[in-house]
């Protein structure tokens, strides 16, 4: 069986004046879409910062690609970096910048490529992700909410990612555009051969996408599952969290 692209082991942390997590295990493999679920403070968000190497942990190990990016020079941590991409909350589309603008973002700070070939790509990325081509010219606010998340998609893989992280891409979506974004989510995956990890409390999204999902509790992942298996979970953090959806 080939090696977990994410391999998290003991993983600690303590904020402020309180552990949120004392013993985080989680492995995700090459291919899947693995969700991260749990009530309000669980410290999902927190567990993907520490993915991210945007926060350290207090303690544990956590290995990307084989790699365990505690022991990191700096110059190694920025090319692991461009290894995945990040579809972050709402969005968060630079509003003074065009559509296409945004995409070519990345990689006019990762990589060296000249103006016509940079925008040659974002075109490929924005048709990937289903946008029309005249959205390219739009700013962010001048388009609909599933069409920003689908220009943030297109940002997302600008700099052809092997993962993804998702957060909440669902989130203040109607019905039909969160279904046309998990049919998007399914097409990536096939078409750019991605391992996703979502962070999110859209149980219909999660029942048409994720392989697995993981929910956090008490400090640790108290399951991981998929989700119909999950949801028939006897442990009170879990019954009361699907209780209340």
């Amino acid at each position: 069986m080939s090696e977990p692209i994410i391999d998290i082991r003991g993983l600690q942390n303590f904020l402020g004046d309180q552990w949120v997590h004392t013993e985080v295990n989680l492995s995700v493999n090459p291919g899947e879409i693995v969700a991260i679920i749990g009530g309000s403070g669980s410290g999902k968000t927190t567990i993907l910062r520490c993915i991210l190497m945007l926060l350290k942990p207090t303690a544990g190990q956590i290995k990307l690609f084989g790699e365990d990016i505690g022991a990191l020079e700096a110059h190694e941590a920025e090319l692991l970096c461009q290894r995945w991409g990040v579809l972050f909350q709402h969005s968060a589309l630079f509003s003074g910048m065009t559509v296409l603008e945004n995409i070519m973002f990345p990689m006019k700070e990762l990589a060296h490529l000249t103006p016509s070939f940079r925008r040659e790509l974002a075109l490929l990325k924005l048709i990937l992700v289903g946008l029309p081509v005249h959205s390219a010219r739009k700013l962010p606010s001048e388009l609909s909410g599933g069409m920003q998340r689908r220009a943030a998609a297109a940002r997302a893989i600008a700099m052809d990612p092997e993962l993804l992280f998702l957060d909440e891409p669902t989130s203040g979506l109607d019905p039909v555009s969160a279904k046309q974004f998990d049919d998007l989510v399914l097409f990536l995956r096939r078409a750019l051969n991605l391992t996703i990890v979502i962070v999110s409390h859209d149980i219909d999204s999660l029942k048409r996408i994720a392989d697995r999902v993981a929910f956090v509790g008490d400090g640790k992942i108290l399951a991981i599952d998929p989700i119909d298996k999950l949801m028939k979970n006897e442990h009170p953090l879990i019954m009361d969290y699907f209780s209340n959806r």
